[in-house]
Formats: C-alpha cells, sequence, structure tokens
C-alpha cells in the first residue's frame, strides 16, 4: 500500500462556507484502489498550494490535488504545482482531459496535469467530485507502475525492447 494525499484546493471549503465533497470521495477511492490517503484542504493561493503539495510529497508516494484547475481568476493550482515539478509527465494530463470529454465536452478546458516531485507522482485533479473521480480513474491502472518505478523498480521490456 503507497501512502497518499489528497489535497482540496477550494477558497469556500477553507473557509468553511461549503463542505469538502471532492476530497473523502477521493480519499475512499483511493483506499478501494489499496491506497492510504489522508486528506488535506487549502485555499486558492498559490503559495500556500506549492508548500503544501512539496510537504505532501515528502512524505507521501502520490499527492492528489483537487481543484483551481478550470480559467477562473482563483483558478490558480497548474501555476502553483508546475514549477515545483521536478518534471511533468504530459501524457497523464491528457489522458484525464480525453477520458473527461467522454462526459463533457468542458473536459478539454480543464487544466489536469501529472508530474513528479522527488519521488511522490503528483496529479492534479478538477474539483468536482465528478471530474475528480473521472480523471483519476483515467490514470489509475498507470499508478502502480509509475509509483514502482519512482521507488527504483526497473521499467519491464516489451518484444520491440520498449517499456
Amino acid at each position: 500500500m503507497a501512502r497518499a494525499h489528497v489535497l482540496t484546493v477550494s477558497d469556500r471549503s477553507a473557509r468553511g462556507e461549503r463542505a469538502d465533497e471532492t476530497g473523502p470521495r477521493l480519499v475512499a477511492r483511493l483506499r478501494e484502489l489499496g491506497h492510504e490517503p489522508d486528506l488535506g484542504l487549502v485555499p486558492d493561493d498559490a503559495t500556500r498550494i506549492s508548500d503544501a503539495v512539496r510537504t505532501a510529497a515528502a512524505g507521501h508516494a502520490l499527492v492528489v490535488v483537487a481543484g483551481g484547475t478550470g480559467l477562473g481568476p482563483r483558478d490558480v493550482t497548474p501555476q502553483a504545482v508546475r514549477p515545483i515539478l521536478d518534471y511533468e509527465v504530459p501524457g497523464l494530463g491528457e489522458l484525464m482531459r480525453s477520458t473527461g470529454s467522454r462526459s463533457t465536452p468542458l473536459a478539454a478546458l480543464s487544466r489536469s496535469l501529472g508530474g513528479v516531485v522527488g519521488r511522490a507522482r503528483v496529479l492534479v485533479v478538477p474539483g468536482s467530485p465528478r471530474g475528480a473521480l473521472e480523471s483519476l480513474d483515467a490514470v489509475a491502472p498507470l499508478i502502480p507502475h509509475a509509483l514502482e518505478v519512482l521507488a527504483g523498480g526497473d521499467h519491464p521490456i516489451g518484444e520491440e525492447g520498449t517499456p
């Protein structure tokens, strides 16, 4: 079981004006997938988001950040997370958007992304419960391999010599 951290980004939830529905649902789904998740909450503030992701990545194999991926002026999660990534894995964001577009054409507007901080896999998913769960489920089959490789495991080689 990998230690995981779910970080909800929401001004209203951080102020106590609205219950966080997305974070607890992601925690439940990660448990179903065999992870040991905990939950955090920050407002839509780039510095607080960056700091929370760095802290979570230091002690968790997987960090899922939910919210702030839209086009609004307070949607700053990608701008906060991208600079702290050691590297981005563009296919993860592409896969999340592609999968989401089966439910809504608005998924193309999401700025979801995936990358690595240290040895932690970081996923940035939409803030809506449905969008967050669809995004997580889209990449869930890839997570075990990614975590294994980040922990020092080897890539399996296919018949053509490719992973």
